[in-house]
Parts: structure tokens; C-alpha cells; sequence
């Protein structure tokens, strides 16, 4: 959520009514990046996101967001940082282990080791080369984090990372104990591309929040991933290849979801809440779908188009479009990201934009503080 130039602000100190969930209210400038759902189009600053994702690598991502510019192809020296970076301190490797043997899930983990091993400094404190460099730290320990908790959930051993490998590549290597053939690492690191900032969203907001009182960069990283824990908005990837289980042979997939809509239910991978003429994020993603093919892809694609039947017949007057967690749910299923990871995946991709508004906000801070309107009992009253 952007404007091209400094929203006026009222004279008069009476208090502002904002819309319910704050619809449509711009409650900040940002220079990271905006969405414009009636165009079908996002950009990472001044550019085009999809083409971002399609022409560079995850690492020119994290420089763009995090650094405001995009380096020349190939010549960021962000891989070296994140290759480092990825490298576990021992006390998160003991963390990880000690959570994930207790039972906890890969984004409890995540948010514990983060919590625990940044530094607890205030960003009130610090100065951007700080703020940054515990921001490289987080990112590059997501993966290392993410892949060490399930591999042991698993009963399998933890591998090392690589910091001479490419981020997301790693990632999948360190995941499935194996070297993953180009497309399907290619296909992963374009979903994290693309994720790795959209707007104002909740878990964002939230990160602007916690920033804005000056703490640090640990609690507003963490902040965000608790919101992004809840079922409203991480989670649609997951519940997608659920759906595709459930729907099973693409012939039933109009009736499956004529008595989904019949009975009121959501249907998961379908509608947005900004986008009008096509999300583009899943445009491209259902792209490197077909790049790899096969007999889920095929499946998938004849799927998607007897929903779009069935959700034209049943709100034909409503703009329904794919969302990214539809064809995003396929890519990372090919590339043998197991179901559980897939909304902690796109939290070590969202950590980039999360990290560019906590440098944003610290650069230029003031508390965020609204007002409640209280509607309760008229006060005072006499005590009882």
C-alpha cells in the first residue's frame, strides 16, 4: 500500500473513524513496495515483482527490498552473507533440536530460535548497518531452522548447510537430503521471489507496530510470524493440496465444488482480497508448473478451470480469479516441500519484506497509536 507522495494529514485533532480490518485506510508512505489489485499487478519498489522474480535470483530480491536497489545481475554479494548466515550458532542448533523433539512445530520453532538468538538490542538503539545486519541473520536462519526441524520430525539426520550454494537451492538440498533438478529449485526460488513482500498485510502491519515502539528487530520479526500463524492468512497452500486430495478425479471437480459453494464454504487457492484482474503472482508460478509437467500439474490445471466454471456459475456477476496459494501448493508438493512447511516456506520468504518496513519505519519513526471508540455502558456509573 503506497502513494506516490506524502498523504495529507488534518488540521483538526477530532478523531478519524476507520473502515472494519481498517479496509482501504493508508496508514503509512512506504518506499518497499505496493499493490494495484484492480491492474493485476505488484512491484518491489520501482519494479515489476514478476519480472524480479522471473529475471533474478532470491538473493537480488532480499538487495532490492532490503537495500532499495537492484544490483547488476549476478554481482550482489548478499549470497555470501546469507551463505553465512545460514550457518547455525550452536545454541540454535540445541534450541531447534530441544523444541522440535518436544513436539512444537516448525513456526514455533522458527519464532523461538529467532527470539532467542538475534540480538535483544532496540532498533531505537541501533543504527541501519545494525538493523540490517540482524536482518540478514534471521533470514539466513530460517531455511537452516525450518529444514533441521523437520528432517528431525522426521527421524532423519540434520544436514549442514552450504553457504556456496544459491539460498533457496540450499534450502531444498538441506530439506530433502538430495539434489533437486533445476526447474523444481527454480520453480521454489520464483515462489519465495514472489513473497517476499505484498503490501500492508496483517503480519507486515504488525511488524511496522512493533517496530515503531522501538524494540527489536527479534520482537518485530517474531510479532509478524505470530500473525502469520493465524489459519486467516498463512496458511491457504496447505489446505489447497488438501482440497486436490479430496477432489481426487478432475471430472468430479465442478460438482465438488458446486455443493462446496451450495453450502456456503470457502474454496481454498480462489478469490483475493485486493486482486480483480488476476493475481500474477500465480500466473507466474503456474508458469514453472508447466515448466516441470507431469500427471499432478495436468491434474491441477483441469482442476482450476472447473472451479472457475463452477464459481462464475454460482457469483456470476462476482470477479473470481486463482490466487498464489493455488499453484503455489503444486510447486512446492514437486519439489518435495512436505505439506507442514509450506506456510513456515513462506515465512522465510516474507521475512525479506518484514525486514525492509522494520528498516523503513526505524529510518523515520513514530509511533503507531490509534484510538478505540468505546461503546460499552454508558461511564460513569455509581458502584454496585
Amino acid at each position: 500500500m503506497t502513494s506516490a507522495a506524502p498523504s495529507p494529514h488534518p488540521s483538526s485533532t477530532a478523531p478519524l473513524l476507520a473502515p472494519p480490518g481498517l479496509k482501504g485506510l493508508i496508514v503509512a508512505d512506504t518506499k518497499v513496495g505496493g499493490v494495484r489489485g484492480q491492474e493485476g499487478f505488484f512491484h518491489y519498489r520501482q519494479y515489476d515483482a514478476t519480472a524480479v522474480a522471473r529475471a533474478r535470483g532470491f538473493e537480488e530480491v532480499v538487495h532490492l527490498l532490503l537495500d532499495g536497489a537492484l544490483a547488476p545481475k549476478g554481482t550482489s554479494a548478499l549470497g555470501r552473507e546469507l551463505g553465512e548466515a545460514r550457518r547455525l550458532p550452536a545454541p540454535a542448533r540445541a534450541l531447534t533440536d530441544e523444541l522440535t523433539q518436544r513436539g512444537h512445530g516448525p513456526l514455533v520453532v522458527l519464532r523461538s530460535v529467532l527470539s532467542t538468538c538475534l540480538d535483544p538490542t532496540p532498533v531505537l538503539d541501533l543504527d541501519r548497518t545494525a538493523i540490517r545486519g540482524e536482518a540478514i541473520r534471521a533470514i539466513g536462519m530460517a531455511p537452516t531452522v525450518l529444514a533441521r526441524c523437520q528432517r528431525i520430525r522426521d527421524g532423519e539426520q540434520p544436514i549442514s548447510p552450504d553457504a556456496s550454494l544459491p539460498h533457496v537451492e540450499d534450502y531444498v538440498r538441506m530439506l530433502t537430503g538430495r539434489t533437486v533438478d533445476r526447474d523444481r529449485v527454480q520453480a521454489v526460488e520464483r515462489y519465495m521471489a514472489l513473497t517476499a513482500d505484498h503490501g500492508f498485510n496483517a503480519s507486515t502491519f504488525t511488524a511496522r507496530v512493533i517496530a515503531s515502539t522501538g524494540a527489536s528487530v527479534a520482537g518485530a520479526l517474531t510479532g509478524a510470524l505470530a500473525a502469520l500463524s493465524g489459519p486467516l492468512h498463512g496458511g491457504a497452500p496447505a489446505r489447497v493440496l488438501d482440497m486436490l486430495e479430496e477432489i481426487g478425479d478432475p471430472k468430479g471437480a465442478y460438482p465438488w465444488a458446486m455443493g462446496q459453494l451450495e453450502n456456503g464454504h470457502v474454496i481454498m487457492g480462489f478469490g483475493h482480497a485486493v486482486y480483480r484482474a488476476g493475481d500474477p503472482r500465480s500466473a507466474l508460478l503456474k508458469e514453472s508448473a508447466q515448466g516441470i509437467g507431469g500427471e499432478w500439474v495436468t491434474r491441477a490445471s483441469v482442476i482450476e478451470e472447473a472451479i472457475l466454471h463452477a464459481l462464475r456459475t454460482f457469483k456470476p456477476h462476482a470477479t473470481i480469479v486463482t490466487n498464489v496459494e493455488y499453484y503455489a501448493a503444486i510447486v512446492l508438493h514437486l519439489a518435495r516441500v512436505p505439506q507442514e512447511l509450506f506456510t513456515p516456506t513462506f515465512a522465510a520468504s516474507r521475512l525479506v519484506g518484514w525486514s525492509a518496513h522494520v528498516l523503513e519505519q526505524a529510518a523515520n519513526n513514530k509511533i503507531l497509536r490509534p484510538s478505540a471508540r468505546y461503546v460499552g455502558p454508558e461511564a460513569p456509573q455509581p458502584l454496585p
